[in-house]
């Protein structure tokens, strides 16, 4: 079972990044899959998440300029990031989860300067 994040790096304020997460070893269609982000210093927080049949949700402080996709064929999960700022500096993760059981990807690093 392995959850592999990738798409992170250095952008500037107004840019943009796409993060993806490859899943192996689950039925990916049954899960609910998401996006959750660490700042230096501070706890880890929901960012996006998307259910089964796709709909979707997020944290307010992205709403507008994240978008969390599916692909249930490839088993894969993205997030596109657009707009960035500064704050959205953070190790993103991917997070796979069904009925109680929760996995977690690695982290991908997604800095951002101003």
């Amino acid at each position: 079972v392995q959850l592999q994040a990738s798409g992170g790096g250095l952008a500037q304020a107004g840019g943009s990044l796409r993060l993806s997460c490859a899943a192996s070893g689950i039925t990916f269609r049954f899960y609910y899959m998401g996006w959750y982000r660490q700042a230096p210093g501070k706890q880890r927080a929901l960012v996006a998440t998307i259910s089964p049949s796709g709909s979707t949700n997020y944290a307010d402080s992205v709403k507008g300029r994240f978008t969390i996709s599916r692909d249930n064929t490839k088993k894969t999960v993205s997030l596109q990031v657009n707009s960035l700022k500064p704050e959205d500096t953070a190790v993103y993760y991917c997070n796979a989860e069904l009925e109680g059981r929760t996995l977690w990807g690695q982290g991908t690093l997604v800095t951002v300067s101003s």
